[in-house]
């Protein structure tokens, strides 16, 4: 099974509350993408993957 996963560099120059809140968002998107693409799998795309759509909620809630 194939994983994509995209790793953010830590930079030296966001830190803190706004270095916080720049980290929330790109978590949020993260999971609102990840969600967008699972959704559009058909139900068989989904088995093959070992998922059903109840998952997907459960999936992104981990981001």
């Amino acid at each position: 099974m194939a994983v994509y996963e995209a790793h953010r560099p830590a930079n030296g120059a966001v830190t803190g509350l706004f270095g916080l809140f720049v980290s929330t968002v790109a978590a949020w998107n993260d999971a609102r993408v990840t969600r967008n693409v699972l959704s559009k799998l058909s139900d068989r795309e989904l088995d093959d993957i070992g998922l059903s759509r109840g998952d997907i909620d459960n999936i992104t809630a981990r981001f």
